[in-house]
């Protein structure tokens, strides 16, 4: 990606995969989402590893073209939106703790939410460290009303120090009867693992006067161009009195303050499917092979019981 510049890139027109949705909710639980992928290039074995969850943790697949995936096992129970990276020939998988399922289903009706960022290794996507906290509650704006909340951790380096951008805090969304993530911010550190300091104030948040962003911030995952970063944000909007969230495409020349350049990937019939007719969550971009997929998912509508939230691919191919 770093050899792309930021218009040529803004220019590439992408498209849905005809066979989406590639991952569909299993039977046990109503949504299978957040989706972190490594290519060949970044994996010790030369397959596609795509890292999710469900309600009961996050789950690995494996695939050898990128869109036909198997389950391969559970990495960690209490735990949801993975971010899995490949530095110096070590795996490591961040994500976000929680309490158990039932706990997590009771914060609908009251129980206080608690979760942390937490992150294990591995030298073969086979045996996996005791997880260990990385991130936990340090600024006032990451607890509100409906607990604490520290989600959807994303690793880039910049500057030489490692980045950790996250979400925190927590706005109810009504008609879906549950929250969704309030800010973005981001926490440094010169360690990979330990020692992040967080900023004092988010980097982003809600906005009532912003169509595409005037409920919560949703996450967000920054990549780097040649001449600048990228953001690619799900935020959460209000219209005609439903909520819905797209993917957003934003600029940067520091990582730090995003500028909006436009909706990247908006809900949408597809076909007779309403798999993502309502809702499209966080991503994942990838490049191989000369052509960009972005991993998504998405959720059909926003009723607590009938929702159903599956995994897509959006790739664009690149002409030589």
């Amino acid at each position: 990606m770093k050899n792309i510049l930021f218009d040529d890139f803004n220019k590439l027109e992408f498209n849905l995969y005809k066979k989406n949705p590639i991952i569909k909710n299993p039977l046990s639980s109503f949504v299978i989402a957040d989706p972190s992928v490594l290519t060949p290039e970044e994996s010790h074995d030369g397959l596609w590893h795509l890292f999710c969850h469900t309600f009961f943790g996050v789950y690995m697949y494996d695939s050898e073209d990128g869109v036909k995936f198997k389950k391969i096992k559970k990495i960690v129970k209490h735990a949801m939106r993975p971010n899995i990276n490949f530095i110096d020939g070590k795996y490591y998988l961040f994500y976000e703790k929680t309490k158990s399922p039932i706990e997590n289903a009771l914060s609908t009706i009251g129980l206080k939410w608690k979760s942390e960022i937490y992150c294990t290794e591995s030298s073969d996507l086979k045996s996996w460290s005791k997880p260990y906290l990385v991130l936990g509650n340090t600024r006032d704006y990451e607890v509100d009303e409906h607990g604490q909340a520290l989600s959807n951790p994303f690793l880039i380096k910049i500057n030489d120090k490692n980045r950790l951008y996250y979400s925190c805090g927590q706005t109810f969304i009504k008609d879906c009867g549950f929250c969704e993530p309030r800010y973005i911010s981001f926490a440094e550190s010169e360690k990979i693992s330990s020692e992040y300091v967080s900023l004092e104030e988010p980097i982003i948040k809600p906005d009532k006067s912003l169509e595409h962003l005037n409920l919560c911030s949703g996450c967000l995952k920054v990549y780097r161009l040649k001449d600048c970063y990228i953001g690619l944000q799900n935020g959460l909007y209000e219209k005609n009195g439903k909520s819905h969230s797209a993917i957003m495409l934003l600029k940067s020349e520091d990582g730090v303050n995003f500028e909006y350049v436009k909706q990247f990937l908006v809900p949408q019939l597809c076909g007779e499917s309403k798999w993502m007719a309502q809702y499209v969550y966080a991503c994942c971009l990838t490049y191989h092979n000369n052509k960009f997929r972005l991993y998504f998912n998405a959720r059909n509508v926003s009723n607590n019981l009938l929702g159903r939230e599956s995994i897509g691919v959006f790739e664009c191919e690149i002409k030589q």
